[in-house]
């Protein structure tokens, strides 16, 4: 009985120690991307459910990830891009910190597609 009275208090312990879902200012969190989520409801907008499932197309967008992983020099907003292969077309899509590395996602992209197969969507934004 005395552990599981022990494993009730520590567990309570815990909860309290968790964080709330409010900054460390007492604000809650801001929406980071709820107008760039927006955008994806056009239905002319290519989505991550558009990506194919054909081994080749996984294939492309596995390298392409890959090589955004490799580099330590882009932000994980620039390796969280949206990347989205169908038939040997990849189209880049989400926001970057800088024009830098808007400019090598989008070479990345392109030494592993082909210049010609890459439709560069990606946005620089100021976010941190």
């Amino acid at each position: 009985m005395k552990r599981i009275v022990y494993g009730f208090v520590l567990s309570c312990a815990l909860l309290a120690a968790m964080p709330s879902g409010r900054s460390r200012a007492g604000g809650p969190y801001a929406p980071d991307n709820t107008g760039i989520n927006a955008r994806d409801r056009n239905s002319d907008a290519i989505t991550a459910g558009q990506q194919s499932n054909s081994s080749g197309d996984l294939a492309l967008t596995q390298r392409i990830r890959r090589s955004l992983m490799k580099d330590h020099s882009l932000s994980m907003m620039a390796k969280n891009v949206k990347i989205v292969s169908a038939n040997g077309d990849v189209t880049l899509r989400g926001p970057v910190k800088t024009e830098k590395e808007k400019s090598k996602v989008t070479a990345k992209a392109q030494a592993i597609a082909g210049v010609d197969r890459v439709d560069d969507q990606l946005e620089v934004t100021s976010a941190k």
